[in-house]
Formats: C-alpha cells, structure tokens, sequence
C-alpha cells in the first residue's frame, strides 16, 4: 500500500513549533516510503480564518522544505460534498435529525451525570425519523454496545467502549457540517491512509472511526504524537520559544537546523543528534517515536544550529548575511557590499557563530571603508589611548614595509613588537582589533588584517591614531 499522509492546519494563527513538528513528522512517512503527502488548509472557520495565516503557514512549509504532492485542498470549499455525505448517512440509516434543544441536552447530561453515567446525549430523537426542520441537527446513530479499537501508530491499541460515545452532531442547526465530519470526509476523499497527528485528537478518532465505518470506508492508520513541553514541564508557550517558525528564521537559524531539531522533539535513532534531512527520510520509523512529551530547550535548539552553520557553504551563508544586512540597513547595504571580503570573513566566523543575526554585527566592520568604519565608543576610549598610539603607528609602518602580508609576517610583526616593548599581547592586539574592527570582537587579529586586505588595514591604523 502506497502511504498517503497529510497535515491539515487551521489557519486562525501562524505555524508554530507543534505544527511544524505534526506536519515534519508526516511528511517524513510519506516521504520514507516514496508515498505522497497532502496539504489541506481547514479554513472553516470563516471569522477566525485569514488568508494572512494562510500564506504564512505556506511559508513556513517551504523554509522547512516540506514540500506537498497535488494541489493544496481547501475545507471551505468542500461544504456541498460534507452535506452530501451526511444526506447519504441519514438516507442509510446511520445518522438521524434531531430537533431536541439545548436545554433539552444540557438536562440529559446533567441527569446522566447525577446518576454516575457518562453525561452525554441519550438518543431521545433516534427513532421519531424526523426529517428536515428549522433549528434541527443531523447525529450519527452509533452503536450502544461494543467497542471501537484501532492501533496507534505511537500508542499503540487502543480501546473505546462505544457507549461512552453519544450520538454526536455531523450537521449543525444552520446547516454547517461539523470538525469531525468533515475531516473524515476529506480525509476519505483525499485518499489518506494514514493520519499522523497531534494527540489532542486522541479522543476524536474513535467518533471518526465510527463515520468511515457507517459510510463503509477503509479506516485509516492513525498516531498520535505528544505534545511539546517548556523547560519547566509546563504546556509550552510564547515565553518558552513557542514561536511563528518564521520568527525562527527571522533569529537567524537555518531550516537544516529547525527540521533537525523539530524531528528529535520526539523521534530517535540510537543516540545520534545531528542529521541530514536526507538522513531523516531515509530512518524514519514511527516506531521510534516517542509517547512521552518532549521538552523544547532553546540552548540545544541553538546548538542544533550552530553544527549547521558550520556545515554552510560560504556562498549560501553570505546569501543570507547580506539578506539580513538589506533587512536592516537597507538594499542598498547589501548592494555595495563587498562580497569577496564577506566570502574570505565567513571561514572564520563559522566555528563559533550560532546564528546568522550574530554573524551579522561581526560581518559589519568588513563591509565598510576605513572612512565608514564605527567605533564602539567604550572601546575606542580604553584601547585608543595615548598609550596605544605610539604603538600603532609604529605596526603601521611594520606592516607597511612588508612586502609579504601573510599570516606569519603579521605574526612575527606583532610578536617581535611585544618582546622589543615587553608587553604583554592583549596590551597590542586589543588596541589594534579596535583600530582595524572598530570593537574588541573579532576573528584571530591577523586573519582580521588579512580579510581586510594590506590597504585597508593601513588606512584603519592611519584613522585610528588620528582618533
């Protein structure tokens, strides 16, 4: 059987974190066995629903890669073929109108409840066969007795006795079809055999079994993953990093990172931290996911990050410095910046860099001219001093007359500089990192110098012992 997956968004907010993760984690099925994944946007919900959320939730998708097979289904548009289905339930005898009120229903509960049973709807219009009516609702006839079991793909069997369930509602008294209904009915439409999701769905699956087995439908798998915790083991939210996933690229992380991260909340192959998403489709088993929650902890988020950054191809990483360059300071920022020395920086700026936000500031100094060149004020006081001038102008001039500019020249420049002077290194490297960088922060100086070019390094040294 081909697997033929989904995720089903509601669009009344951005993507966050437990969608991206509900919608990675079955993308990753359809994807491990060459099976299609489908995207439907429930967007029922007319007065919450925006087509703002809608296109971000499409971004989203496409900076995580999860790409979808077909064209993108949309609820909305599916009402008439909802009713249809419910028409064909009530002509077949296993869905009924009902014109009981809601205070009627509110008493049935109430009473049950009073007397030890399951507070639910006790079927008083089951059998009057009433037919169309104005303030009446269509309910599936389920079944009193028995059981609905089904295997969870994460929890494995589980069991409902059927009369903890009622005669739930499928079409509402203004004629909408309801969540569960219609869910199924696109589901069964789309061809999906497998539903991965979030197990705050737990208790809709045994009501939705109970519609595909009255239309005589093939029931689909089901799992259901855990929800995402904050550190503190609490439901996760804004202040735990329960952000947009856009906010995520927006703090400089890469999507590599985000799908390596978002696929570990919750799934394992051995030990191993770090994969490919290529990896990932290729491992993937919803055996090894867990049915435990699992905790989002921002620093190892970061450091998920950080291996990739590493991993980056320079060209891309300066795709997207100069991107976030443009964000900030404008195109044309990003325009007459000199890609070259951004290309030579990068290298050095990887080991340590955990997102592209701080590659930035740091990319900054090498962009500009010695004449656009900003000092951090604190900096420029306690290192460009008096003291440190003498010492400058001289490595100038050191620097001047070699004719080599290499890594090792420069080093034996300032090396034989600190022993003829008896200082100690920082007392020269931190007055000359400020003097050519304008900040205390920077690669290894003489990669610094090297970056910026024999040129430029002299015209820096000449501005700063002017300061």
């Amino acid at each position: 059987m081909t697997i033929v997956s989904r995720f089903a968004p509601s669009p009344t907010g951005f993507l966050h974190i437990g969608g991206a993760r509900t919608a990675l984690f079955s993308w990753l099925l359809a994807r491990h066995s060459g099976g299609k994944f489908l995207l439907r946007i429930e967007d029922t919900d007319r007065e919450r629903s925006t087509q703002e959320a809608i296109d971000a939730i499409l971004d989203a998708m496409k900076w995580l890669g999860l790409d979808h097979d077909g064209e993108i289904t949309y609820q909305s548009e599916r009402a008439e073929r909802h009713n249809e289905v419910i028409d064909q339930l009530v002509e077949a005898g296993h869905a009924y109108y009902c014109d009981c009120t809601k205070e009627q229903v509110d008493a049935m509960r109430e009473k049950a409840r009073a007397e030890g049973r399951k507070p639910k709807y006790d079927g008083s219009c089951r059998e009057k066969n009433l037919g169309p009516g104005p303030d009446r609702v269509v309910r599936l006839k389920a079944p009193i007795d028995g059981a609905t079991a089904y295997d969870d793909m994460v929890k494995g069997p589980i069991a409902v006795n059927n009369e903890e369930m009622d005669d739930m509602i499928l079409r509402r008294s203004d004629g909408t079809p309801t969540y569960n209904l219609a869910v199924v009915v696109d589901d069964h439409d789309m061809g999906v055999n497998h539903v991965l999701r979030g197990d705050d769905h737990v208790n809709n699956t045994p009501r939705q079994i109970l519609i595909y087995k009255a239309m005589n439908w093939d029931v689909p798998v089901f799992g259901h993953v855990p929800m995402i915790l904050g550190p503190d083991k609490k439901k996760l939210s804004k202040r735990h990093g329960a952000l947009s996933v856009m906010e995520y690229e927006k703090m400089g992380y890469l999507p590599e990172a985000a799908v390596n991260y978002l696929a570990r909340l919750g799934w394992s192959h051995g030990d191993q931290e770090i994969f490919s998403t290529e990896e990932m489709v290729k491992l993937f088993d919803t055996k090894n996911l867990g049915n435990s929650p699992s905790v989002f902890d921002l620093k190892k988020f970061e450091w998920v990050n950080a291996h990739w950054i590493k991993e980056a191809d320079p060209e891309r990483l300066a795709d997207l410095i100069l991107d976030f360059l443009a964000r900030e300071d404008g195109p044309e920022a990003a325009e007459n910046a000199p890609r070259t020395k951004l290309l030579a920086l990068i290298p050095h700026l990887q080991p340590r860099a955990k997102s592209i936000v701080e590659m930035v500031p740091q990319s900054r100094p090498f962009l500009v001219t010695a004449d656009q060149l900003e000092y951090d004020e604190k900096a420029a006081t306690k290192f460009i001093n008096d003291e440190a001038r003498p010492l400058l102008e001289e490595i100038r001039a050191k620097i001047e007359a070699d004719s080599d500019f290499t890594h090792d020249s420069l080093e034996a420049i300032c090396k034989g500089l600190v022993e003829e002077k008896e200082l100690k290194f920082k007392n020269l490297a931190q007055p000359l990192r400020v003097a050519v960088t304008g900040s205390t922060q920077s690669p290894s100086i003489y990669d610094t110098m090297l970056v910026l070019g024999k040129d430029e390094t002299l015209a820096r040294l000449e501005r700063a012992v002017k300061l």
